[in-house]
């Protein structure tokens, strides 16, 4: 047991999650808003491939419905609709896969080293340090579901 808590000694966050000796709260709080604010971008990240993926299922669909479109006796107008639509660019010269390329290895990349630098200088590269806080804060000890961590120690 842990006398100063009353508690087992791994009923608290791992290693991984505890801030190191001499971070203050502060300091764990202002990463954790880098972080967080990182976490945005990997959402509008994820939105990206999504919008991505819907493109490109929307031009597949186009191309069917054009297909039915000339089978139904409309092929005149089902040619103007290809030619203009199906292929064109999204943005000036650039389909979506350009779009993510240029995110990734732009503004992406950019914000993913400077979250791990902060990270790397103040708590030594260790993720999620805030949230394990939190969670402390925010459990209840000894309740079932309500656990630090897996009973299993992940590899």
């Amino acid at each position: 047991m842990d006398d100063t808590a009353g508690r087992a000694a791994d009923d608290g966050p791992d290693d991984r999650h505890v801030p190191p000796a001499g971070v203050d709260d502060a300091t764990v709080a202002a990463v954790g808003g880098v972080t967080a604010a990182f976490e945005v971008v990997e959402h509008a990240r994820g939105m990206l491939y999504a919008f991505h993926r819907l493109i490109g299922r929307a031009d597949l669909e186009l191309q069917e419905a054009l297909d039915d479109l000339e089978a139904a006796g409309h092929g005149e107008l089902a040619d103007r609709v290809r030619a203009e639509v199906v292929g064109r660019n999204v943005l000036p010269g650039r389909w979506t896969f350009q779009m993510i390329e240029e995110f990734d290895d732009g503004y992406h990349r950019a914000f993913a080293q400077a979250e791990q630098q902060v990270r790397d200088e103040l708590t030594a590269g260790r993720r999620h340090v805030y949230e394990a806080q939190l969670k402390e804060r925010e459990r209840t000890h000894g309740r079932p579901g309500h656990e630090a961590r897996p009973a299993e120690p992940r590899d």
